[in-house]
């Protein structure tokens, strides 16, 4: 039996503030395959991101800090590891495209300087080489140009030509592993989708692995072969995405589908009502039942554990108990 690429055990992250300490990502367990795409969905502050980081050990200290778990590259626990292995990691065998590659990309740096940093990092390349291999990687992503856009500045370059210089950067090395956190973010719908089928193609060439974090439905349905829903900083549902679309199990999967436009539809959206819970003030028992219309006593007093009520398929929810 094939061994997982990334195996995420009982992870949890906490911030200090002068509100108190808050888990972000609270006992979070997820593994996933060689090839595989996992997309992670939720909510803004749901703690998608916080996840991201910490797998790649970039949590600042303070305020935040994992306090427990595991993740093991390779059977390599990257919790375990210094700085300078860590660095060996990032960008090499882990790389992640961020959430707004305005602020990602370094204003004083040209883009071919950019690219090159981790091609001589890591690779061992020198410089002369580096820059060729930044053109090849922008020629790759589709940038038209290339040669003239390599010598410009971020600022220089538009929203989603600055995103195909991300994904350049981050498959420069031949990643295992693609961390993609809302990629398609503030670009219009034409370029969100030659980004997405620009990330498809490029991680089926080198046989990557992709976790898309993302709270669009729509690019989830398009990309990901298994996806896990997290509300309140914990895993809530983990299922494979075509049988998640067919067959919600959690009220929260079923509230978000149920608030998604459909082409043709005149019908009304369902909003899910209330808001997310304060991570500093948390409702007791599932952290969800203050806004689910299925909720019982049970639901108010004790948190669920994840339960399997389906081979395959995993949700934190009392109606699925076993009695």
């Amino acid at each position: 039996m094939n061994r997982p690429l990334l195996d995420i055990r009982k992870l949890t992250t906490c911030f200090a503030s002068h509100e108190g300490i808050a888990k972000a990502v609270d006992t979070v367990s997820l593994s996933f395959m060689q090839g595989e795409t996992l997309a992670i969905v939720g909510e803004s502050g749901c703690g998608k991101t916080v996840l991201a980081l910490s797998i790649l050990g970039l949590i600042p200290d303070p305020p935040g800090r994992v306090t427990e778990g595991t993740i093991l590259y390779k059977d390599q626990d990257l919790l375990e590891m210094s700085e300078n292995e860590l660095m060996e990691i990032r960008g090499n065998a882990i790389s992640m495209i961020f959430q707004e590659p305005m602020t990602a990309l370094n204003p004083v740096f040209r883009i071919n300087d950019q690219i090159a940093e981790p091609l001589r990092l890591h690779q061992g390349f020198n410089k002369k080489e580096a820059l060729k291999k930044a053109v090849d990687a922008l020629n790759l992503v589709g940038i038209p140009n290339p040669a003239k856009i390599a010598t410009s500045y971020p600022h220089e370059l538009s929203g989603g030509m600055r995103q195909r210089v991300m994904i350049a950067m981050a498959l420069a090395c031949n990643p295992d592993i693609l961390i993609a956190d809302e990629p398609t973010t503030a670009l219009d719908v034409t370029i969100q989708a030659q980004i997405l089928d620009l990330m498809n193609e490029l991680k089926e060439r080198i046989n990557g692995s992709l976790m898309l974090i993302t709270h669009d439905l729509g690019v989830v349905a398009r990309m990901a072969q298994r996806v896990a829903v997290m509300y309140s900083g914990k895993i809530i549902e983990l299922s494979d995405a075509k049988t998640l679309y067919a067959a919600p199990l959690h009220p929260y999967t079923q509230g978000l589908l149920a608030s998604v436009p459909t082409l043709g539809e005149t019908t009304r959206l369902t909003p899910i009502p209330g808001i997310v819970p304060s991570i500093f003030n948390l409702p007791t028992g599932c952290r969800f039942h203050p806004r689910c219309p299925r909720k019982f006593q049970k639901c108010e007093l004790m948190v669920p554990p994840l339960l399997e009520p389906e081979p395959g398929r995993q949700v934190r929810c009392w109606l699925y108990e076993d009695d």
